[in-house]
């Protein structure tokens, strides 16, 4: 099955990218009281989760993330007729992020293959009619290692535990230290350099969102704000190390796994919408 996979994958990347067809941004908006922004934003994310859904069956043994990174890019731009919002942001040079092992995050496709027990972190964020969806999720290249796979367990449990606390009223301080109780107790650590944010008609917006704090601090959750949560969690120690182009690269200081799950939310007047669920999520039906 690999070999026809590497094979369907050499198809789909021979003539490399498509050109990106230009855009016009809207103003800059992370809070939505129009039913016709909601309306994008949900386009929008469910368009970034249909790329992780389409990209399952390429992460294998044998596949590069530079591959990886022309299969999602040609999908967004032909397929969905939308925009891979990280290429050229701030100088970042692919269409998304692939964060393998000790990577954190912002990990830039090369031609490096993925080896059997590798575990990769693919994070997508698309643009539609100027409305951004952003989302990230763990695979596996082959079966996953048993400690792997607790990691990504326990992480997705962060998120997914902070989702259910989103409605009006919940300050985000609460919600930070829902996640970092939560990785702390399986022994893991929180990453502390980055966090989820605003998103909506802009990429990266107010307010930022921590996943470690101080309950009953922090901004205050209103309805129709839109915002990602994305819990880092490392295997060892929290601090980071920069590397690559730029610097953009994070990972872990002590070369130890890390893993991410990210969801984009809509606050609504009574809880929350998953605006980028995949079909498996049944839980957020």
């Amino acid at each position: 099955m690999s070999n026809e996979i590497l094979q369907k994958v050499e198809a789909l990347t021979q003539n490399g990218r498509i050109e990106v067809p230009s855009w016009t941004p809207r103003p800059a908006a992370t809070r939505f009281t129009d039913i016709s922004d909601i309306e994008g934003m949900r386009t929008a994310g469910k368009l970034a989760a249909d790329v992780l859904v389409m990209l399952e069956e390429f992460i294998v043994p044998g596949v590069t993330t530079e591959q990886i990174d022309i299969i999602a890019h040609n999908y967004i731009v032909e397929v969905q007729g939308a925009i891979p919002a990280p290429l050229n942001y701030h100088g970042f040079p692919k269409s998304c992020c692939t964060s393998v092992n000790d990577v954190i995050c912002h990990g830039i496709p090369n031609d490096k293959p993925l080896k059997k027990g590798d575990v990769v972190n693919v994070d997508i964020t698309i643009i539609k009619d100027g409305y951004y969806g952003d989302t990230s999720k763990m695979f596996f290249a082959g079966p996953a290692l048993p400690h792997a796979e607790r990691l990504a367990q326990v992480t997705q449990e962060c998120l997914y535990l902070a989702i259910d606390m989103v409605k009006p009223g919940v300050r985000l301080g609460d919600i930070g230290a829902a996640i970092s109780a939560h990785a702390h107790k399986h022994h893991y650590s929180v990453v502390e350099e980055y966090c989820g944010h605003g998103v909506g008609t802009t990429f990266h917006g107010e307010p930022q969102v921590a996943h470690y704090g101080k309950a009953g601090t922090g901004v205050m959750l209103e309805e129709g704000m839109t915002l990602t949560i994305e819990p880092m969690i490392n295997a060892g120690k929290k601090q980071v190390k920069h590397t690559g182009l730029d610097n953009w690269i994070a990972k872990t200081k002590d070369g130890r796994l890390s893993a991410q799950y990210e969801h984009t939310l809509l606050v609504t007047a009574t809880g929350v919408e998953v605006l980028t669920r995949r079909p498996e999520e049944t839980r957020f039906a």
